[in-house]
């Protein structure tokens, strides 16, 4: 395929924004059953699920709301001079019909529609959901050994249970993704840890395993380029994943999110850190635990698919990289 037979997005200035049937950035919306399927490389997914949150549900309604305000955003990021539709075969794949009232059938679902698009190369830009969605996604990916990860948080998500012995919720995703091998510790790093805790048990784990943990603090202290510069030599070139809570930026610029923590990134700083990984042999992303309910403005959307866009580039360059 040549960039001149790549869908792109419809413009807004030929159908204006608001009109027509929503998909993500304006994308062709595809089943498996489409011929033009098999010419995907990046597809954009929704994961309405949130049987992992352990408090304020909502993010089921996520990826609806992220839909509807991508059509917001227009082709090239001027900023990277970046336009992902040029670079990679994108399209809108729906939604995974994940089990909202059994989490284990859940999980089995969304590991088997990723397992599907792994074979079939397609690296996936997710939205969720709350963040267990990441668990499944991984196991549908990691089919050829563990994967690297960037993680942008508040919290590890290192917890072992909850609730006298649950062990799926969207604080433990990464400590079971580390036991099941789907990531290796030790190109592992996580940016943006705050908040107030109950204990150290998860962070104390996550460095005994090798994990990478830069809070918040010295995220700051040290600035954007220079932890960004050590998180991609965590990463290496070898295959890695990008996951994205949105509550890793202040609730002051996204408060439509299930645990909010003060104290965190501005909307600027939260592109920055996305622009820093160009380079990193990305497989997949996701962005999780936006939460309508709790921001009527929609401003929290709006700044996640912003965030969206972003991975979608440095995404797009990591698979016309691999070509």
């Amino acid at each position: 395929m040549t960039d001149k037979t790549f869908f792109q997005p419809v413009s807004g200035l030929d159908l204006p924004r608001f009109a027509g049937v929503p998909s993500f950035m304006r994308l062709p919306a595809l089943t498996d059953k489409d011929a033009e399927y098999a010419d995907v490389e990046m597809g954009l997914i929704g994961v309405p699920w949130d049987a992992g949150t352990t408090n304020r549900p909502g993010p089921r309604h996520g990826p609806r709301q992220l839909r509807d305000y991508s059509t917001m955003i227009r082709e090239l990021n001027p900023a990277t001079g970046i336009n992902p539709f040029t670079l990679a075969n994108c399209a809108d794949l729906g939604d995974v019909g994940a089990n909202p009232a059994d989490m284990m059938v859940a999980m089995d679902q969304i590991s088997a529609f990723y397992q599907n698009l792994s074979r079939q190369g397609i690296a996936p830009m997710t939205a969720g959901g709350d963040h267990l969605v990441t668990l499944p996604v991984l196991r549908g990916l990691a089919q050829n050994g563990p994967l690297g990860l960037i993680q942008f948080d508040s919290h590890t998500d290192l917890f072992d249970s909850y609730f006298n012995g649950c062990k799926f919720t969207h604080g433990t995703p990464f400590r079971r993704a580390i036991e099941e091998g789907l990531i290796d510790p030790k190109r592992y790093v996580m940016i943006g840890i705050r908040g107030t805790a109950y204990n150290t048990d998860d962070v104390e784990w996550g460095l005994e395993q090798g994990v990478t943990i830069i809070r918040i603090e010295e995220f700051f202290e040290r600035g954007i380029k220079d932890v960004m510069a050590q998180a991609r030599a965590v990463l290496g070139a070898q295959p890695a994943y990008c996951t994205y809570d949105i509550d890793f930026i202040d609730p002051a610029f996204a408060p439509g999110t299930g645990t909010p923590e003060i104290g965190g990134p501005n909307s600027f700083q939260a592109l920055q850190v996305v622009r820093e990984l160009a380079g990193v042999n990305l497989v997949g992303c996701d962005l999780v635990e936006v939460s309508p309910p709790f921001d009527a403005s929609g401003g929290t959307a709006w700044l996640g698919i912003s965030v969206m866009f972003e991975l979608m580039c440095v995404l797009a360059q990591a698979i016309d990289k691999r070509r």
